[in-house]
C-alpha cells in the first residue's frame, strides 16, 4: 500500500486506480507487479487483453514437492 501511495504521487492517482484494478482482475499481486503495470499502460498504445496468473502455472516454483508435508 505505500508503494501505491508513493507511485501515485509521482505518477498521479488516476493512473495508479487504473493500474491497480488490471493488477486486480490479473490477479497480480506481486512487489513489483503494479509498477509493471503501470510501465506497459504508459508504453502501450492500447490494452488488448490481460493475461491472468493461473493455478497451473505458479509462480511459485518448487512448492509440488510439498503437498504432501504434514500428512
Amino acid at each position: 500500500m505505500t508503494r501505491a501511495v508513493e507511485l501515485a504521487v509521482a505518477l498521479g492517482a488516476e493512473a495508479v486506480d487504473e493500474a491497480q484494478g488490471m493488477a486486480t482482475v490479473a490477479r497480480r499481486f506481486a512487489d513489483d507487479d503494479l509498477p509493471s503495470v503501470l510501465d506497459h499502460l504508459a508504453s502501450a498504445a492500447a490494452v488488448c487483453a490481460l493475461v491472468v496468473a493461473g493455478r497451473r502455472h505458479s509462480v511459485r516454483p518448487g512448492t509440488l514437492s510439498w503437498r504432501g508435508f504434514g500428512r
